[in-house]
């Protein structure tokens, strides 16, 4: 996602022919003005504006193995007549995760026609295939048999502020992916287009799941002045990605929205004890509020009833007693799942069956860098959180994320016009189906954003249990 507080277009435009200006009129993609390393977080900073307050609210909260139409006693016991439920955890007693000390490194530039850093051209040619010359994000899912990839604010000759959709059926990341993106009749990427909806800078995709063929995205809108992000809607499409249409609203900023950026994965209930329901299939939804000025929340909802936003109940905390979570059909209710590190924006969940834990990723200023937490069960309790990648620590910077040439002449991976210009980390969705075990932990796998250059790399990390 471009930048979004000076109202000229960047530099993309210098490289399209005068004659495909026209293609591009309208509202220009704006660029932050950031000064120094701060420009370097990837450009999509938070505003200055007061995060929303909770306020609270009458209702009670619901309990374990709940019928999401009402509130229900808490059971005593299992259903198969074992002793009482308990989900209290010490986690000093069991094993915690640690990033091994091979790093995180950069297996490829994932979109973009050339690497600069390494003097070659990408795998997937994106210009050439797709008119893309840069882009943003890349959230992945599984579909039909395919690896889906969800792409944000795209720059190409003809359009910009458009996002883009590919998907890959690659199986080996240890070289890169194999992407195919989805083009129009004139070979330039295929915008995604929600009828109703505004999607221009900072109105992105940043989810998908697969429900019975049908392919369903969640996306940021109705960015403005007061809220990077404000409001993140639900929306379908029967045809694998070439149309879409409106289902429903998730989170809005005006109503203590906490689930504006979010990420979402099928379950088992009967899998996981502690939800509002114990069987059937569910999603489980972490999310976050403001842009890059919250943490993280978490919400439930049964897989059957994903067009239907009244049956999400989200996570109040856990009782005293058996730390049962507790539920609420209120999401000025939700709590957070930790309180420190208010600066999550993008982020991704997902189970790691090699490290038999839940691994949450997200970019941050103050720690800076890519940052982890794990946690046993979907609400915690989550691990402090520790380092995935850091610019300068694990060669980012002056190797293929640009440094400012009024700091340092180290690099040439800029884009053209863009020398004085920070890149930054960010956007770090992982690829879980490409997870892999190694011994001691797991080989994870997951894109990031790097704003200058504007596209995406795929990156490698080692996660290993102590």
């Amino acid at each position: 996602m471009l930048d979004a507080n000076r109202s000229r277009r960047w530099i993309w435009l210098l490289l399209i022919p005068a004659a495909c200006l026209s293609c591009s009129s309208g509202s220009g993609r704006a660029a932050r003005d950031l000064s120094g390393e701060d420009q370097a977080n990837g450009g999509d900073l938070a505003t200055d504006d007061d995060p929303t307050t909770a306020e609270d609210s009458a209702s009670e909260p619901t309990d374990l193995a709940l019928d999401p139409d009402g509130p229900q006693e808490e059971p005593d016991q299992l259903a198969d007549g074992d002793l009482p439920i308990n989900l209290c955890v010490d986690p000093s007693q069991l094993p915690s995760v640690v990033r091994g000390d091979q790093g995180t490194v950069k297996i490829c530039q994932l979109t973009g026609e050339y690497d600069r850093e390494r003097d070659q051209e990408t795998v997937n040619l994106t210009y050439t295939r797709a008119d893309i010359y840069g882009t943003d994000l890349g959230a992945s899912f599984e579909h039909e048999g395919a690896l889906w990839f969800l792409f944000g604010d795209t720059v190409g000759a003809r359009m910009l502020d458009e996002d883009a959709i590919a998907y890959s059926q690659d199986t080996d990341p240890s070289n890169c992916l194999d992407l195919t993106f989805l083009v129009g009749d004139g070979g330039a990427w295929h915008p995604l287009v929600v009828p109703g909806i505004s999607l221009g800078a900072f109105e992105v995709p940043m989810e998908g799941v697969s429900v019975g063929g049908t392919m369903y995205v969640y996306f940021t809108t109705d960015h403005s002045s007061q809220h990077v992000m404000g409001r993140s809607i639900l929306a379908r499409s029967v045809d694998d990605g070439r149309t879409f249409e409106y289902v429903a609203d998730i989170s809005d900023l005006s109503s203590e929205g906490h689930f504006i950026n979010l990420s979402a994965v099928v379950i088992d209930n009967e899998q996981h004890p502690g939800l509002p329901a114990a069987s059937g299939q569910s999603l489980l939804i972490w999310g976050s509020g403001e842009y890059r000025q919250s943490t993280v929340a978490l919400a439930w909802q049964p897989l059957e009833e994903i067009e239907n936003p009244s049956s999400i109940r989200y996570f109040v905390g856990t009782s005293q007693d058996r730390c049962i979570p507790q539920w609420s059909e209120n999401e000025s209710e939700a709590s957070l799942l930790f309180d420190d590190e208010p600066c999550v924006g993008e982020l991704s969940v997902e189970w790691n069956p090699h490290l038999a834990k839940w691994l949450m990723t997200y970019n941050c200023i103050n720690p800076r860098g890519i940052r982890f937490r794990t946690a046993d069960y979907p609400w915690g309790p989550w691990s402090d959180s520790q380092n995935l990648f850091h610019p300068w620590d694990d060669g980012g910077y002056c190797h293929f994320i640009h440094t400012s040439h009024l700091v340092q002449q180290c690099d040439e991976v800029h884009d053209p016009g863009r020398e004085n210009e920070w890149g930054g980390e960010y956007g770090p969705y992982q690829i879980a189906p490409l997870a892999e075990s190694i011994d001691g932990g797991s080989a994870v796998y997951f894109v990031m954003s790097t704003w200058n250059p504007y596209n995406v790399v795929l990156m490698r990390s080692d996660l290993l249990l102590e």
